[in-house]
């Protein structure tokens, strides 16, 4: 059974549900079993009876038992065992197996026994069991809801007992709970406020089981705390505000100030209410708490709310200065303030969680009225009374400096309004100071050149001294160099040098002629002026200049002259032994110097004129043509190069080498000054030639046997052209022609030929593996024997006649024959190889 088992058990049902209904169902499980009990005695017949207990409660035990054939009746018995006290005994029809003995004592062993009679009542079957019956019911003496979601039961402690069920229900039915509980008082949570609950108890014990619930004790909620929003309207109220809450009649307040014991209470039936005559920036903490209609007081809630800090009274007012000027306020720390902000009439503010804070910009001049409030988490406090600041006059603004002459500066400024003096402060680079005091808006102060002044100007009257004006540096012009030198390093650049001078960070040199204007702008003490116009006057002054002053232009300046202008070759011309140059120049007294620089000697003639003759260099030469005129100031630059060739030289010596019958080798020394060979072969019978760069060629198309006329043209790079004869050549004599081999007897051969038409001798060379073989014919002839010649072999025959002056021609061609051993006989033989066409 549910009620059997231990701890809480809730059990919600739907609406018109009720503990009766609850209690109808358990009855009706119990008639269930019983029936079905009944249903079943018939499975029992014959045997032997048994019992067991089904429930006990506080004053009654239920058993149940076999069913026994015969039996008419039967007869329950409780006994208390170990106690003295009456035996009850309840007597069931033949058709019941299950029956209670009630009456009984609460916490008391039993010994059931049931006994299964005859219609004569004689007993024929038995059977006993032992059960201790449950605790008494308890009594709720009191029941009181203290919070709006609990229950409080307190209840008489019941003997034997071990412990407790606090059960609660709530009237419609939609909630049911159960609590365990080790003793009185218990308090069951979960409830919803001023809501109305039945609350009962019932006894547990391990053996015995649970008691019956006692009677139930209805039990309303109280209600639930008010939710309360809290502000602090001014630095000495609290405004509290909730939402009217159902079923309350009144509201109580409790007030008390945190820290100390000062206590209020209030009483209201409003939803709202204002605390007053606080204390500012202090912590008060309200509970509040509602009551219901039988005047009980329902849950509280606690709202702690800090009030706005006290307005300002005292603060101070100072100027300091950190890159600007600013307003510094001060005060003392109001009680309960987080931070305070200081606001001036002309928009400034500052707000600081520390006892200062700064006003800034704060502008000189003007008149402010400085106001202090004081914040927390509550809000700010009531501004404090203005304090009126006059401030410090305005620094002179904007001042100038300048020295109107040479040694004497003056400072000039606008006046200030408010101010009544001024100070002038002058500090020298070199750390020498000047002061100058006036009513008036100027000063002056001595000032030499090269030298910088810092100038601050301040403004006074009785508030103090404004804060420092701007801070010019004034720079005098620089001094005038004393040691200037020029000198000419080029045709057209002058090289200027002086010492450094005090202060002069950059110098302008200029070079002034009666048509241009060059400058050169440099740091060093050093300048060089060039592209300056060639055979010129210049007037030349270095000006000394600083970034903040300007440049110096009363320096002393120097004249100097450029070198001559350039000369320009107008023509070259070439006679006979000797080279004439012409040019042109703007030069006024101007010695001039011409030269042909050859490649191993220089030609030179000077003039004061416009031309000069100079000797003609040998042949082959190239040379370069240039003209420098000279005056007092220097040499110009040579004119521009103008090229000059002599024709070049014949090779010393050529050489013609036959190669083949139709083609020779022509070769000849190195010749100065050439660029190209034209080498000629001339004969009546024909010529050749050959073009070429180096100092041979391959020249064909030679005629056998003729005598040629040797020349050459040389040509130079520039075209100039040297005829040059040689010694004639004659080609060597003509190979013959028509060679044939025959076979001669007793192992001779016969070599013939047709003769070039010469009175030549002729040599033939027959080669053969076997062996060489030569014969030689008188002038004119044309053939040759060859004897004791081996058969079966090939041969190279050559044919060669012989020149005049004794050498044999040495290109003729070589021709194979082989020399079969088929017989002997008069015949060609059988050509085997390359031979030259008859």
């Amino acid at each position: 059974m549910k009620f059997r088992k231990s701890g809480v058990k809730r059990y919600h049902s739907k609406p018109g549900i009720n503990s009766q209904k609850m209690a109808l169902t358990n009855l009706k499980w119990l008639v269930v079993f019983v029936l079905c009990s009944c249903v079943s005695q018939y499975g029992v017949q014959g045997s032997a009876l048994s019992i067991s207990v089904y429930f006990v409660t506080t004053k009654s035990i239920i058993v149940r038992w076999s069913r026994h054939d015969g039996a008419s009746s039967y007869k329950v018995t409780a006994t208390p065992k170990n106690t003295a006290g009456p035996s009850t005994f309840v007597q069931f029809s033949e058709n019941t197996v299950m029956g209670s003995v009630n009456g009984l004592l609460p916490i008391t062993l039993y010994t059931v026994r049931v006994e299964a009679m005859d219609a004569d009542l004689n007993v024929l079957s038995q059977g006993e069991v032992e059960s201790i019956t449950a605790p008494d019911v308890p009594t709720i003496e009191v029941a009181t809801s203290k919070q709006s979601e609990s229950i409080t039961v307190e209840f008489e402690a019941v003997s034997g007992a071990a412990s407790y069920v606090v059960r609660a229900e709530a009237a419609d039915g939609t909630f049911f709970s159960e609590t365990p509980a080790s003793s009185s008082p218990d308090t069951i949570h979960g409830l919803e406020p001023y809501t109305e609950y039945s609350v009962s108890v019932l006894t547990v014990n391990s053996l015995g089981g649970r008691s019956q619930p006692s009677v139930p004790v209805v039990v309303k909620t109280v209600l639930s705390a008010p939710q309360v929003n809290s502000s602090s309207p001014s630095n000495d109220t609290i405004q509290l505000d909730w939402e009217p809450m159902e079923h309350a009649v009144q509201y109580s307040l409790t007030v008390i100030l945190q820290g100390s014991d000062i206590l209020r209470r209030l009483n209201t039936t409003s939803s709202s209410e204002t605390l007053v005559d606080l204390e500012p920036g202090s912590t008060y903490c309200t509970t509040v708490l509602a009551w219901d209609a039988e005047g009980r007081p329902g849950d509280s809630t606690e709202v702690c709310q800090l009030t706005r800090p006290a307005q300002p009274q005292d603060f101070v007012l100072s100027v300091v200065w950190n890159e600007e000027a600013r307003l510094l306020v001060s005060w003392n720390a109001s009680q309960g303030a987080s931070e305070h902000m200081a606001v001036s009439s002309s928009g400034l503010n500052c707000t600081s969680s520390s006892i200062s804070c700064s006003l800034s910009p704060l502008s000189c001049g003007e008149t402010h009225y400085i106001t202090l409030t004081a914040s927390n988490q509550a809000g700010p406090s009531l501004p404090s009374d203005p304090i009126k600041f006059v401030s410090i006059p305005c620094a002179p603004n904007p001042v100038w400096l300048s020295e109107p002459e040479a040694g004497n500066c003056s400072v000039d400024w606008d006046a200030v309004a408010t101010a009544d003096s001024y100070g002038t402060f002058v500090k020298r680079d070199d750390g020498a100071e000047q002061r100058c005091n006036s009513s008036e808006t100027s000063c002056y102060y001595s000032c030499q050149c090269g030298y910088s002044y810092i100038v601050t100007v301040f403004a006074h009257n009785q508030a103090g001294s404004s804060p420092p004006g701007p801070v010019l540096n004034y720079t005098t012009l620089p001094c005038c160099p004393a040691d200037v030198s020029i000198s000419l390093v080029s045709t057209e650049t002058l090289e200027i040098m002086w010492s450094a001078v005090r202060g002069a960070t950059l110098y302008e040199t200029r070079a002034v002629d009666q048509s241009e204007l060059i400058v050169c702008n440099d740091t060093s003490p050093r300048c060089a002026l060039s592209d300056l116009s060639c055979n010129s006057h210049y007037n030349v002054v270095v000006i000394p200049c600083s970034e903040l002053s300007g440049c110096n232009r009363n320096c002393q300046s120097q004249a100097h002259e450029t070198a001559p202008c350039m000369p320009e070759i107008q023509s070259v011309s070439q006679t006979d032994g000797s080279v004439t140059v012409s040019w042109t120049s703007d030069n006024s007294a101007a010695n001039y110097t011409a030269s042909l620089v050859c490649d191993t000697d220089t030609f030179p003639c000077e003039s004061n004129g416009t031309s000069c003759e100079v000797q003609e260099p040998a042949c082959g030469s190239s040379c370069d043509v240039t003209v420098m005129a000279t005056t007092s100031a220097g040499a110009s630059l040579p004119s521009y190069v103008v090229p000059l060739e002599t024709v070049p030289c014949c090779p010393v010596n050529l050489t013609v080498d036959q190669v083949t019958q139709a083609m020779s080798n022509v070769t000849w020394s190195a010749a100065r000054g050439a660029h190209t060979f034209l080498t000629s072969l001339t004969s009546p019978r024909g010529h050749a030639r050959c073009h070429a760069q180096d100092t041979h060629c391959l020249m064909g198309c030679i005629t056998c046997g003729t005598s040629y006329n040797v020349s050459m043209e040389v040509t130079s790079r520039t075209g100039r052209k040297a005829e040059c004869n040689y010694q004639g050549f004659s080609s060597s004599v003509c190979c013959p022609s028509g060679v044939r081999l025959y076979s001669m007897a007793n192992n001779t051969l016969r070599v013939y030929w047709r003769s070039s038409g010469s009175l030549s001798n002729y040599t033939v060379d027959v080669h053969g593996s076997a062996g060489n073989y030569t014969c030689s014919t008188p002038p004119g002839g044309s053939h040759c024997d060859i004897s004791d010649v081996t058969c079966g072999d090939v041969y190279t025959v050559v044919v060669a006649p012989f020149n005049m002056d004794g050498s044999q021609v040495s290109f003729c061609p070589h021709k194979l024959y082989s020399v079969s051993c088929t017989g002997d006989y008069v015949g060609t033989i059988i050509y085997r190889g390359r031979r030259s066409v008859d």
